[in-house]
């Protein structure tokens, strides 16, 4: 089977990939002729471990390409997937669908044969149905059907979930798309992933609910942690002990400065923006995306109380600025909030992210980029730890306060433990967890049994 997948961004180019690797011949499409020329010369556009590897053994293979020209790749193919950008639309909310609809022109203009045209990107309940609409206006003579088949990939283990899913979603009610769409699967259906077929409505609504549930439990243990801090209680404790629910469960539930990324803030968005429209409001998930702009802005204000209520005249480093680690990604980052307002406040911020300085440079323009962690902390007054990269989870913490001029760290990952911090003679700040008191014995046992403690 060959099919076309429009659209290299992050969606695209990690599906495309993935289906080559079960063997499908994919061509992957898209307008920017250098992107797709750095494509062809094994240049990844995104950071995403384990992609390039996967890319350049597929090229090999001769089952993955990569072109600009559409009409081509859809004449040649079985399926076409619809996998272009979908941000939000300034000003009210919805989701931008004009590459949506523009791929499907063109596409409608190039089929040859029976197609299935499907939308991988994440679009509103009824999008589809405009699809199809939209390409029996341009062919009224085309033979095809559209199906939705949203995808469920997180950045940083993309590969992963599209290679072992926990389910594949199909929306269709027509049964050669389904035969279409179940050879596309074979090879997950024999591992007996769960494939779930329903109607193209239902299949849109699964994508936006399933986000907007994960960004609700985000902010539901980040509003926990407030309340921890104000009783005394520990949120990771709390957070385990209602994980253990089955019916609850343990992921997401991990606090700290706020969701971002490509989808949880665009997708929350729309969905309250179709529920608006429909006369059915959703009055939780407005509350959600009320309080995760909130909790961004109060972050610089918490960094900014560790600092003695001020860092006019300071210098603030900040470990991580992508909105996750294992991602170049800024798409709503945290960071875009909470470094300009430390700078608005007159602090000079020093800034490492493994990788996302390249994409952060145009969009915090105002500080200073260094080498490593500890570069970035030489002569600051604070450090914050904005993104949970493995690599800060053991710095060597003699040489953070050597390199520190003053010993206070805002852990807003929560990766480090407050007593063995505040033992190592730290000022430290985290998210939902006491802090004990200095105790002086415990710190000079501390500092006679390991004068470099790594923890």
């Amino acid at each position: 089977m060959r099919i076309s997948m429009i659209g290299t961004g992050y969606v695209g180019l990690v599906s495309g990939t993935c289906f080559s690797e079960f063997g499908v011949d994919v061509i992957c499409v898209d307008k920017d002729a250098a992107k797709i020329e750095r494509l062809r010369q094994g240049e990844i556009p995104i950071y995403e471990p384990g992609l390039e590897a996967l890319v350049s053994s597929n090229v090999a293979a001769g089952r993955l390409s990569f072109t600009t020209d559409l009409a081509d790749a859809v004449a040649q193919s079985q399926a076409v997937f619809i996998a272009v950008g979908t941000p939000s639309r300034r000003g009210d909310g919805h989701a931008d669908l004009s590459f949506v609809y523009a791929a499907a022109r063109e596409i409608a203009r190039a089929m040859t044969g029976y197609t299935v045209v499907v939308t991988k990107s994440t679009v509103p309940v009824g999008t589809g149905r405009a699809v199809a609409r939209i390409i029996r206006e341009e062919r009224p003579d085309a033979d095809f059907d559209v199906v939705s088949n949203p995808e469920f990939l997180r950045e940083g283990s993309a590969i992963q979930d599209f290679m072992r899913p926990d389910r594949v979603v199909i929306g269709t009610d027509s049964p050669r798309a389904q035969a279409v769409m179940r050879q596309l699967y074979r090879v997950l259906y024999l591992i007996e992933t769960p494939i779930l077929f329903t109607t193209l409505e239902s299949s849109e609504m699964i994508k936006y609910a399933a986000n907007t549930f994960l960004a609700t439990k985000i902010t539901f243990i980040n509003e926990i942690a407030d309340l921890c801090e104000h009783t005394g209680a520990d949120v990771h404790d709390v957070a385990r002990g209602i994980g253990l629910d089955g019916r609850i469960g343990r992921k997401f539930l991990h606090p700290g400065p706020g969701y971002g990324g490509s989808c949880f803030p665009k997708d929350t968005l729309a969905l309250v923006t179709t529920a608006q429209e429909a006369g059915s409001p959703l009055r939780i998930v407005e509350t959600v995306v009320d309080i995760n702009a909130r909790r961004k802005r109060a972050m610089a204000d918490r960094i900014i109380a560790a600092c003695d209520g001020t860092v006019a005249d300071k210098t603030v480093a900040i470990l991580g600025l992508t909105f996750k680690p294992n991602t170049d990604d800024m798409r709503d980052a945290p960071s875009l909030d909470i470094v300009p307002a430390l700078v608005e406040a007159g602090a000079t911020v020093r800034a490492f992210d493994p990788e996302g300085m390249g994409e952060a440079r145009p969009l915090l323009p105002d500080i200073t980029y260094c080498d490593d962690a500890y570069d970035a902390m030489t002569g600051a007054d604070a450090v914050v730890i904005l993104t949970e990269w493995n690599e800060f989870r053991a710095l060597n913490i003699a040489r953070m306060k050597e390199a520190l001029a003053a010993p206070v760290m805002i852990d807003l990952r929560n990766v480090y433990t407050p007593a063995d911090m505040v033992a190592a003679g730290f000022r430290y700040v985290s998210v939902g967890r006491p802090t004990p008191a200095p105790d002086a014995e415990a710190v000079a046992a501390v500092h006679a049994t390991s004068p470099s403690p790594v923890i």
